[in-house]
């Protein structure tokens, strides 16, 4: 039995579809549907149960026999608005939560993968995975980071400092892909200009900050499915454990990203351009203008695939998302 907790929400879902592709049906989402819209993720695929994440949490609490056939934990549930303040909620849904399943499945020697975050950064300019570069911004960056830092320090406390089955935390940079479409304002830019372009025409991208000209603010964006790809290379390789960096090492401009959906669309008959708007005052000093995954530890860990640049993933994308 496989779980994958937040299965309804965008990389969750995916995990899900994929591991439906791959045969696998005997699997449990975890997640809270009272956004009752997420359910378009996951209706076509096939699961064996759904659990609301209260229950779940509550269930494993108890030790009630529901982990007891479970071969791993895709633990991509969390409150993941980086506008979300409310630090009490964030520590519990985020923190606690994970440190209730992380316990559990080393008590019964379950796979771990679990979704921490690039916002650990925040403030730093040096993306690789250590302490001294990890400097969150905000309250849902620091549950993330405060949760790497748990599992760095219990894996002292086992002999060797190993723990005695897969944990995995992989730092998701800017993905974007399929099944996003709910996370509203949180969805990804490509999702957003492939709905400006179709409603008006216009990409609307912000002017030159910090040092970057119009629209050439950089992000390491990483097609979902590269990052499905990684999370089940791991489940398959359990003697690697860690905390790893998913990007694709490769940083591109908001201009490349505006630039690959109108090529896309103008295959399509339907030309479109881009328009740029002031840098909002509230958001200078507050913003980052570049982020790069550094994967030298991902590639170390012996994960060798290729990843999609924007142009790749984007067309990827947007042929799901027009079909």
């Amino acid at each position: 039995m496989i779980i994958v907790t937040g299965g309804a929400g965008f990389i969750g879902s995916n995990i899900v579809k994929t591991l439906n592709e791959q045969g696998r049906t005997d699997i449990i989402v975890v997640d809270d549907l009272s956004d009752g819209k997420q359910f378009y993720n996951i209706s076509d695929c096939d699961i064996a149960d759904y659990l609301d994440k209260d229950d779940f949490l509550q269930r494993v609490q108890l030790d009630d026999g529901l982990l007891d056939d479970v071969e791993v934990i895709f633990h991509e549930g969390a409150c993941s608005s980086t506008t979300e303040w409310n630090g009490k909620f964030m520590m519990e849904n985020n923190y606690e939560y994970s440190k209730t399943l992380l316990h559990a499945c080393l008590e019964k020697g379950i796979a771990f993968l679990y979704a921490s975050s690039a916002s650990v950064y925040g403030g730093s300019d040096v993306f690789k995975e250590e302490r001294r570069f990890e400097k969150p911004l905000n309250v849902y960056g620091y549950s993330k980071w405060q949760f790497d830092q748990y599992v760095r320090q219990l894996q002292l406390s086992y002999p060797n400092n190993a723990f005695p089955s897969q944990v995995v935390g992989f730092r998701y940079f800017n993905v974007y892909g399929p099944r996003e479409q709910h996370k509203g304002s949180m969805s990804s830019v490509a999702f957003h200009f492939n709905n400006q372009l179709k409603d008006n025409g216009i990409c609307k991208l912000f002017g030159g900050s910090g040092g970057y000209g119009d629209g050439e603010q950089r992000r390491d964006f990483v097609f979902v499915g590269d990052v499905v790809k990684v999370n089940l290379w791991f489940w398959q390789n359990p003697t690697q454990s860690g905390i790893f960096n998913l990007g694709t090492g490769n940083c591109q401009s908001f201009n490349d990203v505006a630039d690959a959906v109108i090529k896309w669309h103008g295959e399509k008959g339907l030309q479109g351009s881009k328009s740029y708007t002031p840098f909002p005052e509230h958001l200078k000093g507050a913003y980052q203008s570049f982020t790069e995954a550094d994967i030298s530890a991902l590639r170390a860990a012996g994960y060798t695939d290729a990843f999609a640049n924007v142009e790749q993933g984007v067309f990827a994308y947007l042929d799901w998302l027009n079909a």
